[in-house]
């Protein structure tokens, strides 16, 4: 009787995590597109932020359920996080097998700000650039990193 019990915990535990899905061969990044979005006027000062749009695609065999998101900035040579958006890409439907998901663009919390017009704030000495990594989970597996991508040093419309 309790290894019954004990092959029944098991089996219904191994449904809930869901399939084993590699994220890193199965899921693709696609139509990425970077640069820096424009705020407006924070606190009496133009506001710039990174920025990434872009999409997602099943490459693989299997649904992948909840499907989430992390973009991670941070500027280059810098380790420290500088900045994130979340994305819930999909509910319990998930991702089917060679479906894309809808276009998403991230922009970070954090940026520049300054009283120079936002396309001088660009070319400033003292500018840094930034790079933006996304993240991606299904249920409760942990997170994978998919891809990295520079942000083009560039205004993008909001």
């Amino acid at each position: 009787m309790r290894a019954l019990c004990l092959a029944l915990v098991l089996a219904f535990t191994a449904a809930a995590c869901g399939p084993d899905i590699d994220l890193k061969s199965s899921l693709k990044v696609e139509n990425a597109s970077t640069g820096w979005s424009d705020l407006g006027v924070v606190n009496g000062q133009n506001k710039i932020v990174p920025s990434i749009t872009f999409t997602l695609r099943n490459t693989g065999s299997q649904t992948i359920p909840t499907l989430q998101t992390n973009v991670i900035f941070r500027r280059v040579g810098e380790d420290e996080e500088w900045g994130a958006g979340f994305l819930r890409i999909t509910g319990s439907e998930g991702l089917g097998a060679g479906a894309s998901s809808k276009s998403f663009t991230v922009n970070s919390t954090l940026g520049y700000t300054s009283t120079e017009p936002r396309a001088k704030m660009l070319e400033n000495k003292q500018f840094v650039d930034a790079r933006a990594q996304v993240f991606a989970k299904y249920g409760s597996k942990q997170w994978t990193l998919l891809q990295e991508f520079p942000v083009e040093r560039r205004l993008v419309q909001k």
